[in-house]
């Protein structure tokens, strides 16, 4: 829920809203003569809106769950515990019809372009798949010519709708897939690493492509992407997600010039500018923990340079500590991050 600049801030619902948000899966027992059940704590009490037309970016290594929470959003996970709400709507209480308008409305680009399309099919049908559930958005004498303004609007050539997905390059696989995406015209779009197996050539493609989009439909993105300088580019608003938990949220250019995380500070020290210049290069020591086994208090204390004994003990909630956004650290301060800022 956010509130609006008017005076006595009348309550705004977001378009997405999520609060508290959980999952665990459980894992298998331990080895040698172990016992005990590992449960994995993908996601563990996140929070977040996003708001028609606006661009979230997600970041975070590996393992951070980032995924585990677009597949929440897309109705493809129950959460354990907490709620995603759509359009005000708890997704998981919904009906069956209102869950059926909920996942035409709220579509994903995965990852593995090629691997989330049916080589048997021709691309014309790819992209027309979805309307044969929603039966009532395009009519059947108009669909052909629709699929060829869609693959048209997305780059490619309209007659190449007898292809066949493995005649095309990774760059096109994407776009085909954000046509399919766009054809159940959606308020929300879910992009999981979109870009992270093409060219650096390419991948400006895309994103440029998406951004045109969003100015000409108004949709929203959840862009997820362990890629900073990506997200730079196309997100109005950044979280970092660190083993299940986000561990800051801000303004994009804000949380990019001056992050107050260890965890986002480390992360920008490693991006490289056009000038070439940036701070002192922060390295991480160790791998990300295992989720089944989280280390107490503080997530990231393993691996920080500012880790106490309070930090052992307590865990930091995610709030604005006198800062110009939300952090979840003991010892949250803002860095001078011009130097290593993506230009």
């Amino acid at each position: 829920m956010r509130y609006d600049s008017s005076e006595g801030k009348d309550p705004v619902q977001s378009l997405v809203s999520v609060t508290d948000l959980v999952k665990y899966f459980p894992g298998q027992k331990g080895g040698f003569g172990r016992r005990r059940k590992r449960t994995i704590q993908a996601v563990d009490g996140v929070s977040f809106d996003i708001d028609d037309g606006e661009t979230l970016g997600l970041v975070g290594e590996s393992g951070s769950g980032k995924t585990t929470i677009a597949r929440l959003l897309a109705g493809l996970e129950k959460p354990t515990s907490g709620q995603v709400r759509y359009g005000g709507e708890d997704i998981s209480a919904m009906s069956r019809s209102e869950a059926t308008k909920m996942r035409r409305e709220v579509q994903m680009i995965f990852q593995d372009a090629y691997g989330s399309l049916d080589p048997r099919m021709r691309v014309g049908d790819i992209v027309a798949e979805g309307w044969a559930v929603h039966s009532g958005l395009v009519p059947r004498r108009d669909r052909p010519r629709r699929v060829k303004e869609l693959l048209e609007l997305v780059g490619l050539r309209g007659d190449w709708i007898d292809r066949y997905p493995n005649e095309f390059s990774g760059g096109q696989q994407q776009r085909i897939g954000i046509a399919r995406a766009l054809a159940l015209e959606p308020r929300v779009v879910i992009c999981d690493e979109p870009v992270s197996s093409l060219d650096v050539s390419v991948q400006a493609q895309v994103i440029n492509l998406l951004t045109s989009i969003q100015r000409h439909t108004g949709v929203a993105y959840l862009i997820i992407s362990h890629d900073l300088s990506v997200i730079r580019h196309v997100a109005g608003r950044v979280a970092v997600m660190y083993l299940g938990r986000i561990v800051e949220e801000g303004d994009a250019a804000d949380v990019y010039e001056r992050p107050s995380h260890p965890y986002s500070q480390a992360l920008l020290s490693a991006v490289p500018t056009v000038s070439g210049k940036r701070s002192r290069r922060i390295v991480l020591e160790g791998e990300i923990p295992s989720a089944a086994e989280p280390p107490s208090g503080c997530r990231f204390r393993t691996r920080c340079w500012k880790a106490q004994d309070i930090c052992a003990q307590v865990d930091p909630p995610l709030e604005n500590r006198g800062l110009s956004h939300p952090s979840a650290c003991h010892f949250a301060e803002p860095t001078d991050a011009i130097a290593i800022t993506a230009s």
